[in-house]
């Protein structure tokens, strides 16, 4: 190609486990880098693997010409959102494109076509496949787009193209990022999402740990940008409150009307409104947590244990 991309791009690839197709995926994405951009690299963010994904990583890396390419080797298994993190710490393209697995299920092509979308104005642009989302990511989005009111529908996305800007806008509302979409959709940068026609691809085989962590950031997405929480507890005074109510009715109509054990009746009346009161305490300091939550992000640091330049 005579006419090539002047912005530099930094290719963040998550690679766990990935051997049964890394070497496609990785040779897919030099192509498109050299092919399309003067400057680029390419960070392969190693999730401690305990496959041969390394060794093939290294031996593709030797058909780079000009492209960049590096392993970023975690110490142990952090997970795709802290993992992802510390490759964008280390990328410094004018643009990050983000490859949240090796699963491909698109078009090469498609890759270009977001950038030059990137191109128009948006500062972030992902894309997603125009299947239907399994049942399980259906209902944790729309939970998500309920109680957390985003300013955009979060779909299930394959990868994604980010600005400088976004990166630095993020950093500055969080030292940390527990859940990158989320943080994406409260930046105030304009976003799209583009929808691809998926190709065939194998069915998607995740192993157990990273199963148990798809679970785990799930639940903590959950509590961590929506009012889940505070809206349980308040539900949960309001059904008290009116326990109470019934309870302290009951009690005076037994008091009234028959002749209970001495004492029943306080007792009865002191629970009624001690568990009113504790889940309003309750209620009071888990708004206050979600405050503190908004306004700190929860901290989760990263550790690597090398990094390995594998082309000039």
């Amino acid at each position: 190609m005579e006419n090539k991309e002047k912005n530099f791009m930094s290719a963040i690839i998550y690679v766990h486990n990935a051997a049964d197709r890394i070497e496609d995926f990785l040779r897919m994405v030099i192509g498109c880098m050299e092919s399309n951009f003067e400057k680029s690299e390419i960070i392969c963010v190693n999730d401690s693997s305990d496959d041969d994904s390394v060794t093939l990583i290294k031996k593709v890396s030797g058909e780079a010409k000009h492209t960049s390419v590096s392993i970023l080797n975690m110490s142990y298994f952090h997970g795709l959102e802290v993992a992802m993190n510390a490759g964008v710490d280390l990328s410094i393209g004018d643009f990050v494109l983000e490859f949240d697995t090796t699963r491909r299920d698109y078009d090469k092509e498609e890759i270009m076509r977001v950038y030059r979308k990137s191109l128009e104005g948006f500062d972030i642009v992902s894309a997603s496949p125009d299947k239907r989302q399994k049942f399980s990511s259906n209902l944790f989005y729309s939970v998500l787009e309920k109680f957390a009111n985003l300013p955009y529908k979060i779909y299930t996305e394959s990868f994604r193209v980010l600005s400088r800007r976004v990166i630095n806008r993020v950093s500055s509302m969080s030292k940390s990022i527990p859940y990158r979409k989320a943080l994406y959709a409260n930046c105030g940068l304009k976003t799209c999402n583009l929808r691809y026609k998926t190709v065939e691809n194998k069915p998607e085989e995740k192993d157990k740990v990273e199963k148990a962590y798809r679970r785990s950031l799930a639940i903590d997405t959950l509590i961590l940008f929506t009012e889940v929480g505070y809206s349980f507890s308040v539900t949960m005074t309001m059904v008290m409150m009116l326990m109470a109510v019934f309870m302290a009715a009951y009690s005076f109509v037994i008091y009234l009307t028959r002749t209970p054990i001495e004492g029943w009746t306080t007792t009865i009346l002191f629970m009624a409104f001690a568990f009113f009161g504790l889940f309003g305490i309750l209620t009071i300091i888990i708004k206050y947590l979600q405050i503190l939550v908004e306004l700190v992000f929860k901290r989760k640091k990263y550790s690597f244990e090398s990094i390995e330049k594998l082309t000039k």
